[in-house]
């Protein structure tokens, strides 16, 4: 006879195993798939090339439509505007092709169970033969790790990775390309300026390097050129705040800068809110936007700024022949001689380097005084000539280089330490034998 303890524990028993299979099957496990199915097939085998449009639809939020244009992709609505590339990349690379977990299920007998029957997420790819293929997806695994997937007019139910889930579940945000400009850098032939002062021009010479042609014709320092184009180039617009045009006709302008490029011209306004934050309005956007607190910077500049404040253009190029003063300095090989005579390498490289770091502090108005110092450097393959005149007026140095009627002011500390650099020029010593045993 079974005692009362013993029933109570076998009722325990089978109560516990009731409540397993109950629970089994609303939740089928992912790592048990039928032995006649084939593990991780593919739900989607698809080619990026091959992808039109792509619809995301999610619960809870509008959805959000993308159609390939051109080269590029748009975000649709009412008022279309670009898709982020890198972005629509990683969407279209996530279903070229789609890739199960496993196959969990090929005739599930009801969907609700993997949160099929109203899916969280719905993804419709539409391919250039006008076909649609909606793949939708429900509830994570009890395990976690995986989501249940399945294609809307196929009964097979699958696992995907919940990485694959996180690669459709986007908003406007994520998508949206936050560009304020779409300019190809290498493309660009113009840059105009207007902030401080008269608007500056910019325009690339032959050689690729930047000139400066408004106000007046100067040499440009093109790395400072190519900073300004490069900062707002990337410059995106902020979108977790949204300023209305009310605020940005309030705030301060800062400036304007027009870019040419091969597709035309593209502006983009500055101004500077009450609270030191930067606004924004493109041309190539419709709409103010907050930008990153560096932008503003960037563009409050006037001529001198990106003016070529150098004396010499040899930079790192190791001059061939000096002219220092009417003396004649040459190098041969890797060494330096005056007439016959060798010199001390490093008393000459002492005056090179002066030569390469003499700048100008400021912009005169024009050249005057009395010269005091004439210097030449022969340099680069085609032999250039650089050729600078440093007259002495009043306590000022004020250069000026061959064939440009720039004025550049010199400190009496840099044209000091140039002198006493060519004074300091000394006769090669042979290093005397180590007499030491």
């Amino acid at each position: 006879m079974l005692k009362p303890q013993g029933l109570i524990a076998a009722v325990g028993v089978l109560a516990v195993l009731g409540g397993y299979a109950w629970w089994s099957q609303k939740h089928p496990a992912a790592d048990t798939p039928s032995s006649t199915t084939p593990v991780a097939p593919k739900i989607l085998n698809l080619t990026a090339d091959q992808i039109q449009s792509i619809r995301l639809a999610k619960t809870g939020s509008d959805p959000i439509a993308l159609n390939k244009a051109g080269d590029g992709w748009q975000i649709g609505g009412a008022k279309p505007v670009a898709a982020d590339s890198d972005a629509v990349t990683a969407l279209t690379g996530a279903v070229s092709p789609l890739a199960s977990d496993r196959l969990i299920d090929e005739h599930p007998a009801d969907l609700k169970s993997f949160g099929l029957d109203t899916p969280v997420n719905e993804v419709d790819i539409t391919t250039k033969d006008g076909k649609t293929q909606k793949l939708l997806i429900g509830a994570d695994t009890p395990a976690g790790g995986n989501t249940y997937a399945k294609l809307d007019g196929d009964p097979k139910v699958y696992t995907i990775g919940s990485y694959a889930k996180a690669a459709f579940d986007k908003s406007l945000t994520d998508l949206r390309d936050k560009r304020l400009l779409s300019l190809h850098q290498d493309k660009i032939t113009s840059v105009t300026l207007a902030a401080k002062g008269a608007p500056v021009e910019f325009i690339k010479n032959s050689g690729g390097d930047w000139q400066i042609t408004k106000p007046k014709p100067y040499r440009a320092d093109s790395p400072s050129v190519d900073d300004l184009v490069a900062k707002l180039k990337d410059a995106k617009m902020d979108l977790t705040s949204t300023p209305s045009a009310a605020d940005f006709t309030a705030a301060a302008k800062v400036g304007t800068v027009t870019f040419v490029d091969d597709k035309g011209p593209q502006s983009l306004e500055v101004r500077k809110a009450k609270d030191n934050s930067y606004l924004a309005k493109s041309t190539a956007v419709e709409g103010v936007f907050k930008v990153a607190a560096d932008v503003g910077p960037a563009v409050d500049k006037g001529v001198d700024d990106f003016r070529n404040k150098k004396l010499f253009d040899f930079g790192f190029t190791d001059p061939a022949k000096l002219d220092l003063g009417g003396k004649l300095y040459e190098k041969t090989g890797d060494k330096w001689f005056s007439g016959q005579s060798q010199l001390d390498s490093a008393s000459i490289q002492n005056v090179v380097d002066k030569l390469r770091d003499l700048a100008a502090t400021k912009f005169p108005d024009k050249v005057s005084g009395t010269p005091a110092l004439t210097l030449s450097v022969t340099w680069g393959d085609k032999s250039k000539l650089d050729k600078v005149v440093i007259n002495k007026s009043g306590a000022d140095y004020i250069a000026a280089r061959d064939g440009d009627a720039t004025a550049y002011g010199l400190d009496a500390k840099s044209f000091d330490d140039l002198q006493k650099a060519i004074t300091d020029i000394k006769p090669f010593q042979t290093p005397k034998a180590d007499t030491k045993k």
